[in-house]
């Protein structure tokens, strides 16, 4: 990794957390409104669904096809949760499926960093100063490298970031008519959204692959997190997805609440999605890790 690479990964984890601080000491002095928080949760779902549906399950895994404008949105918005181009994430993230929890994974708790804290480190933060961004695209991401439009968005990182600060900033400005509402949206919807679209997403990595919940019968140390599901969007039912990759449904019970896996639901309903992969019970129940099967009948 080169050392701009470095230093802009530095900023992108220090400027957020900045902000993050400011805004407690605001929030003692109550410099929030309905706006602000309107507009956080509005650019929260925007960016972090660009993630979910877009990077994860779409363009990392192919769960489900979709038309190619409907695509290249969902990449636009995923970039804008300031988590490095859509190719990058894309490769980097494929990589960790195919050394889960083994030598070549980027942001493992579990190699080379020990099982502790220094572990949970690496995975959550310190893997973007060594190897994040750098899996090899043209054997991780062949596909999204032979697509045109999807090289145009990830050439235009920066505009997107741009545009994911320059939108609160002026939703801010529109519904409030002053520049101190125009800021205050730029700190919520912009920063402190950022921060926490960043951390909760870097939680799958770290607390995901350490603690948690496992039913199926993995190779890899994926957990499941109940808490951290709703505001992940479904992400953490982690080891459901590391069990079935191409599933489009994290949350595999009727209690597991999967927010992206809803989502999808609904684009499939609007024709927005088709050839949504499902897991089948049957698949499910083959795959059970030996202690959680239920006995067979006499």
């Amino acid at each position: 990794m080169s050392r701009a690479q470095r230093y802009t990964n530095f900023a992108a984890v220090v400027l957020p957390f900045a902000a993050f601080i400011a805004s407690l000491i605001l929030l003692w002095n109550r410099a929030i409104g309905w706006t602000d928080l309107a507009i956080m949760g509005a650019m929260y779902f925007v960016s972090a669904l660009g993630v979910t549906v877009g990077f994860h399950r779409l363009l990392t895994h192919r769960a489900f096809q979709t038309h190619k404008p409907v695509e290249y949105a969902l990449a636009a918005a995923g970039s804008m949760a300031v988590q490095g181009p859509v190719i990058d994430w894309v490769a980097d993230h494929r990589k960790h499926h195919a050394h889960t929890d083994v030598e070549g994974d980027p942001h493992s708790p579990h190699v080379g960093h020990g099982s502790g804290l220094a572990g949970l480190w690496h995975a959550h933060v310190g893997w973007l100063f060594d190897a994040n961004g750098q899996a090899d695209r043209s054997k991780y991401a062949p596909d999204l490298m032979d697509d045109a439009g999807m090289r145009w968005i990830n050439r235009r990182f920066l505009t997107w970031v741009t545009l994911s600060l320059a939108i609160p900033f002026a939703l801010g400005l529109a519904l409030t008519g002053t520049l101190v509402g125009g800021l205050t949206g730029l700190l919520w919807g912009g920063l402190v959204r950022v921060f926490f679209v960043h951390h909760i997403t870097w939680s799958i990595n770290s607390i995901c692959h350490f603690h948690g919940a496992r039913r199926f019968a993995t190779e890899d140390e994926s957990r499941n997190v109940w808490w951290l599901a709703p505001v992940s969007l479904g992400e953490a039912w982690h080891h459901n997805h590391h069990a079935f990759p191409r599933s489009a449904f994290h949350g595999l019970r009727w209690w597991e609440l999967d927010p992206t896996g809803l989502v999808i639901r609904g684009m499939q309903k609007l024709g927005l999605a088709w050839n949504v992969v499902r897991i089948a019970p049957e698949r499910q129940a083959q795959k059970l890790a030996p202690a959680t099967r239920e006995p067979e009948a006499a």
